[in-house]
């Protein structure tokens, strides 16, 4: 069976909301654009989720900030604000990356959530090279002078969040059954993000993986 990011136990935290899911909830907003790494799912991916999420929904849970399906992706590596003078060395070492890992096939499956703050859908199929291309983007990011924090990958893609701890319980185990259709992650994606009431994302940069 392909490997699966499964939910904790119940009162269990997989890891916290920081890394490479963003900004830990709460922090503060200096209103600087912040990069990150990300392979992003192709619409068909996200509208198939999105309905399953629609539903979820309708028992909605107070408290609780569901970004729209375009701003769903796969973050591999948050980097926090980039000096303009870093951009080209960093941009040069992802391209490496991106040209060094093949493609890969994921599907979105299950949930699981971080704390009491953050709702996530869970990644099924080759997760063990998902794995390998977050480890070398920020490997890489680092080497380029960048600070990024060294913590294990758990592959997912955030649905919800919260400013403050909810209980999440039901809306886990309503998508722990979701499974999604299958699709071949090909492209390795630098990605802006304007703090705000509705960040902005820019993708900034972007590589076929294995040079294709």
């Amino acid at each position: 069976m392909a490997p699966l990011c499964r939910v904790p136990p119940a009162g269990a935290t997989a890891g916290p909301p920081g890394g490479a899911t963003g900004p830990a909830v709460g922090a503060p907003d200096d209103g600087r654009v912040r990069y990150f790494v990300a392979v992003d799912p192709p619409p068909e991916v996200r509208d198939h989720l999105a309905v399953a999420v629609a539903r979820l929904r309708q028992q909605a849970v107070d408290g609780l900030r569901w970004p729209p399906p375009e701003r769903w992706h796969l973050t591999l590596a948050f980097l926090g604000p980039v000096e303009d003078r870093v951009r080209p060395a960093l941009e040069t070492r992802l391209a490496r990356v991106a040209h060094r890992h093949p493609p890969m096939t994921l599907s979105l499956a299950g949930a699981g959530r971080f704390g009491a703050r953050v709702l996530w859908a869970g990644v099924a199929g080759d997760t063990p090279a998902l794995r390998r291309l977050a480890s070398s983007a920020a490997a890489q990011a680092r080497h380029a002078g960048i600070e990024v924090e060294d913590r294990p990958y758990r592959p997912h893609l955030t649905l919800a969040r919260a400013d403050r701890p909810v209980d999440l319980a039901a809306v886990v185990g309503a998508l722990a059954e979701y499974a999604g259709p299958p699709w071949t992650a090909d492209r390795l994606d630098l990605v802006s993000s304007r703090p705000g009431p509705r960040p902005e994302y820019r993708t900034v940069a972007s590589w076929p993986l294995g040079g294709g």
